[in-house]
């Protein structure tokens, strides 16, 4: 009989500090759904979950026929359910990483490289860049979803340096004025105003920002204790963040960068050199497999704001261009492909109806990790020794080419992610 090739996974949670604490994370909730046993601490932050193969939080088997390995220590001895193409493509490993995220704190003003870059940050500092691949990501939410992405249209800009004189003072008049000459010019010109600007306020000294980062604070404390609306200026965000962040630059950050609020299951795409910050909310997040990430802002990790300023993409773009949405299979109703302009990854988001009472998942030539974040259901698969229970975060293995049918258990619609690569 051949061995199993679909089977549970046991995911690793990662409890940075930023993270939701207790039961108001997503994490969390999806860990103690998934393990009655689990034990939930409410004081502490459950910010991730990782369902993948990277050696930093490489998932557990749960199958008695296989003892005691991880799913990265399986793969490599049974690279075939990868799938041929990505067996080959990626030297025989899975090329992504799943996860949930469950952000309460800002999580830093940041980028990452492409491959070309990658490979020389290594080179040069392999001890905050530790590999030499590329680290394009998607955010898909769960809840309301708030993040920063990409330059905000030079017009908006413009706006927040006539009403945030803090803002304007940092930036200096000289490359305010560069930017305001800028419009309607062509997009070179517009890219090296905008870089001009972002530049000289990253660079800006820091006693500097800390001072003007005070006076803007208090000027909106006052106009809200007076019920003001302060939201032409972002203002409770930036409260928000000075708090989580005192005299940081990245507070400074919202107004260049797109606000962008997701609904539950909108996208965004966060390619290479794309300037980006998580805010607030849950997400489901996939990722080609890398640390590689260059931090400005709103972190207490390594920041190196050179190289950030010189690898941006400082093509300014509505926050609306800035969604990813899903295409719908034209094969099956219930299935909504994420598919990047990347090699190394796609989601897929499953809404099926409780009046389905069994739903084929699509084959494909390629290895998938697939979560359930709503409903009950056993997974029956010709390799499976007998049907396996899924509840609410339980976490599957599927091998490439492998047919697995979700028999739903419960009356409750069914809501699954599945990451897989598709070449």
């Amino acid at each position: 009989m051949a061995g199993p090739r679909v089977f549970p996974l046991s995911c690793v949670v990662q409890k940075y500090a930023w993270g939701k604490r207790g039961s108001n994370s997503e994490v969390a909730r999806l860990l103690a759904s998934s393990d009655p046993l689990a034990h939930i601490s409410e004081d502490e932050p459950y910010a991730e979950l990782w369902m993948g193969a990277h050696p930093r939080g490489d998932a557990k088997i749960l199958d008695n026929r296989i003892s005691q390995k991880t799913l990265g220590q399986w793969i490599d001895e049974n690279q075939d359910c990868l799938g041929s193409k990505v067996k080959d493509a990626f030297n025989g490993k899975l090329p992504f990483l799943f996860k949930v995220l469950s952000v309460e704190t800002a999580l830093s003003i940041q980028a990452h490289p492409n491959k070309e870059l990658a490979e020389k940050l290594h080179l040069q500092a392999p001890q905050h860049y530790p590999d030499a691949n590329h680290k394009p990501e998607m955010a898909i939410a769960l809840t309301s979803f708030q993040g920063l992405c990409g330059f905000r249209p030079v017009e908006e800009i413009l706006t927040f340096l006539k009403k945030v004189p803090e803002f304007q003072l940092l930036i200096g008049d000289d490359e305010a004025t560069q930017l305001r000459q800028s419009v309607n010019s062509d997009p070179q010109t517009v890219a090296l105003a905008l870089r001009s600007c972002f530049s000289h306020l990253m660079k800006s000294e820091k006693k500097t920002v800390a001072e003007q980062l005070n006076v803007l604070v208090k000027r909106i404390s006052q106009q809200v204790s007076a019920g003001n609306n302060m939201d032409d200026i972002c203002g409770k965000l930036l409260l928000r963040l000075h708090q989580q962040y005192p005299g940081d630059i990245g507070c400074f950050a919202i107004y260049f960068l797109n606000l962008l609020t997701l609904k539950p299951g909108e996208a965004m795409f966060l390619e290479a050199n794309v300037p980006h910050a998580y805010l607030d909310g849950d997400c489901v997040e996939c990722m080609a497999c890398s640390d590689n990430t260059v931090r400005a802002g709103l972190t207490p990790k390594f920041i190196d704001v050179p190289t950030l300023c010189d690898m941006l993409d400082y093509t300014p773009i509505p926050s609306k261009d800035r969604l990813f949405p899903p295409s719908q299979s034209q094969e099956d109703p219930y299935l909504f492909i994420y598919d990047p302009p990347v090699p190394d990854f796609t989601v897929m988001r499953m809404e099926v109806p409780s009046s389905v009472t069994e739903y084929k998942v699509l084959v494909l030539d390629s290895a998938s990790i697939l979560l359930v974040v709503k409903g009950t259901v056993t997974a029956n698969s010709p390799t499976a020794q007998t049907a396996i229970p899924l509840q609410r975060g339980g976490v599957l293995f599927v091998g490439a080419n492998e047919c697995v049918s979700l028999k739903l258990t419960t009356p409750q619609d069914l809501l699954l992610f599945r990451a897989c690569c598709l070449l």
